[in-house]
């Protein structure tokens, strides 16, 4: 079932949200090449504590870090460890707070030094799909517009959209209903109500979509090897359009 959140709900919802996207920033400005994917997670577990928040993903159904680190081929959900980032990786962080009694969810990836040109316009497509996704979103769309609209732009550059995986609901629970696929069929699903609240993710892949889970059980890489970027904001949908609380 489908939460529509109440005004007060939000409010509560913006101080996660905030630092969630203050937490992104601050990554970005520091992730190099030479750091283990292990500490890129300390920074994010100090940081969201320091900010009076739980790192909702830590323990999350035994997830052991408080941030996903995909590199490269990993699409979702890399368990940070001993992985050393080289020039030219790419590497999503997606990372969650817990504030309020509320999630806040956000992930971006980050190019590593000099990366290859094929490798920044997955990173710019993807990060692209989402803004296609919110253009005209409002209370009234149907739910699959959005995976239309990223699929769309994803396949027009010439890329492939992860299908195994999607966006969802967020509030009292990390992951709510509605999913949200990044394909999908124009002008089917449910019709959004105002004041739902949605992650709107993109995982784009530059070869195939289809993925495997590695022995750790979480880790999702893409079957061919080839890389894939991951780009997420926690959005309001509003009468008028959307409200983003991650940006």
């Amino acid at each position: 079932m489908i939460t529509v959140k109440s005004e007060d709900e939000i409010d509560l919802m913006r101080e996660p949200n905030a630092i969630v996207r203050d937490c992104l920033k601050f990554v970005g400005e520091r992730i190099r090449a030479g750091m283990t994917t292990k500490e890129v997670d300390t920074m994010v577990y100090d940081f969201v504590k320091a900010s009076g928040a739980e790192p909702s993903c830590l323990g999350y159904y035994g997830y052991p870090a408080s941030a996903c680190v995909s590199v490269n081929e990993e699409v979702v959900h890399g368990i940070p460890g001993d992985r050393v980032l080289r020039d030219g990786d790419i590497v999503s962080v997606d990372l969650c707070a817990y504030k309020n009694g509320f999630h806040g969810d956000g992930a971006r990836t980050f190019c590593i030094g000099e990366v290859s040109e094929d490798k920044k316009k997955l990173v710019r497509v993807t990060e692209e799909c989402f803004f296609k996704a919110i253009e005209g979103l409002k209370a009234g769309t149907p739910l699959y517009d959005i995976g239309y609209k990223v699929q769309q732009h994803a396949e027009g550059n010439g890329f492939s959209v992860i299908r195994s995986y999607t966006g969802h609901g967020i509030g009292r629970e990390m992951h709510e209903d509605p999913s949200v696929p990044n394909f999908g069929r124009k002008g089917t699903g449910v019709r959004l109500r105002s004041n739902t609240v949605l992650c709107i993710e993109p995982m784009i892949a530059m070869g195939g979509y289809r993925v495997r889970v590695l022995d750790d059980d979480w880790t999702a890489v893409t079957l061919d090897g080839k890389c894939a970027a991951h780009y997420e904001n926690t959005v309001v949908i509003r009468p008028d359009g959307v409200e983003i609380l991650t940006l």
